[in-house]
């Protein structure tokens, strides 16, 4: 991997660890947990963080192939379906290795250039790579609160 890439995913990979600490610690009984008066089930969460790391593999880093079907991005409310850990590791590790295939494919070059997107407008693919470093910690952080505090 070239040096810009490799440094860079270090940061993604190093971010993430927000979420899969979280990951690791969450039972089946956690996942329709919500934090009143937010409409957001855990298992949502978990499952908009996969969403959302597929699009950016797709629409942000350019990966071909990419099968996505963002439920929790198209629909944008929780219908409560998110109940199988299993199936949501599974879908959140997936979602990983694929960012991860997305951010290794990147040239030194290709971090400069400019994407632009209706959910955030124009940015760097670098500037891009920070807004789904911070997006998977954001969504993580309100793991950790409805752990602690939802029922």
């Amino acid at each position: 991997m070239e040096p810009r890439t490799a440094s860079l995913f270090a940061v993604l990979a190093e971010g993430r660890t927000r979420f899969t600490t979280l990951l690791d610690r969450l039972t089946e009984a956690d996942l329709p947990k919500k934090l009143a008066p937010s409409p957001n089930s855990i298992g949502f969460l978990v499952r908009h963080i996969g969403d959302v790391e597929l699009l950016f593999a797709k629409n942000v880093f350019g990966l071909a192939g990419v099968q996505v079907h963002a439920r929790t991005v198209a629909t944008g409310y929780d219908s409560g379906e998110w109940t199988d850990l299993a199936a949501l590791k599974a879908y959140v590790l997936e979602s990983a290795v694929t960012l991860q295939r997305a951010i290794e494919a990147q040239a030194a070059a290709d971090w400069d250039t400019v994407i632009e997107t209706k959910e955030f407008g124009r940015r760097t693919k670098a500037e891009a790579l920070g807004r789904i470093v911070s997006h998977t910690a954001y969504h993580a952080g309100q793991i950790g609160l409805v752990l602690k505090y939802g029922s």
